[in-house]
């Protein structure tokens, strides 16, 4: 029941994307021209290249920045100062999009910074970076103690214990965190209404601008484009995994 009412509203939009109408009151045939429009709108095309260029690039700082605050959080001695950080991280997962949303617009603009591109990234990468920590954690909990003793009794540098022991260990961890970032980013509406400037936007507040003119089948045409999107990004992950289960299951064998 639960797939039902998240798929068919879903079908029901791309369906649509293919009828010769205008509405979506009537099916009116099949065509392509609703999709054809989509690719010759230029504003639209822009409209995509800056979404997936916030989310990429916000994606990647994050993960960076995740992964490191999650090392040192791992790595943290004092349990009560380990407990705060976490707290701390925990709290912007649950904190309402709005709030955030709004405190942004507060920061940007007591500090006179100008509202565009540069405001939607910074607060893109500031609202994934603990969706970060919290996916590379557990793997770091993961750990043994024992394999990086064993690393430093072989002569293993600071840098080379990084490097070819903790990262490929905590990669899963650091994939599902990036694909996290990147989902969350695209998916964003409530942070980037508030920190959008003019000049400037995303699809979901572009989506939102044009559905409260009415119901537009291009619309209908980008929902299929971005579903299809989300499927490759699936599929690109789920070969991610595969692939990393297969070598860690060929360097057990090895290992026997």
């Amino acid at each position: 029941m639960i797939f039902i009412i998240l798929y068919v509203p879903i079908i029901y939009l791309i369906v649509y994307s293919f009828s010769a109408g205008d509405t979506m009151t009537n099916y009116h045939g099949f065509t392509w021209k609703h999709y054809a429009d989509l690719f010759a709108d230029p504003r639209m095309l822009a409209i995509v290249a800056n979404t997936l260029l916030v989310a990429l690039l916000s994606a990647l700082i994050a993960t960076l920045i995740g992964t490191l605050g999650a090392l040192s959080i791992h790595r943290t001695s004092k349990r009560v100062t380990r407990d705060v950080l976490l707290n701390l991280n925990n709290i912007l997962m649950v904190s309402p999009d709005v709030i955030i949303g709004a405190s942004f617009l507060i920061f940007f603009t007591t500090l006179k910074l100008p509202l565009g591109f540069g405001s939607v990234l910074l607060s893109h990468i500031a609202f994934e970076i603990p969706i970060v920590v919290l996916m590379v954690l557990p793997r770091l909990r993961e750990m043994r103690p024992a394999m990086l003793a064993a690393a430093q009794d072989l002569g293993a540098t600071t840098k080379e214990l990084l490097s070819r022991v903790i990262i490929p260990f905590i990669a899963p961890g650091i994939f599902t965190g990036f694909f996290m970032a990147l989902t969350y980013s695209l998916d964003d509406f409530a942070v980037t209404f508030f920190v959008t400037g003019n000049g400037f936007s995303t699809l979901s507040v572009e989506i939102y601008s044009r559905a409260r003119q009415g119901i537009d089948l291009e619309i209908n045409a980008l929902s299929g484009v971005m579903f299809l999107f989300s499927l490759l990004l699936v599929a690109g992950y789920y070969w991610l995994q595969q692939r990393h289960h297969r070598r860690k299951n060929k360097r057990q064998g090895a290992t026997l």
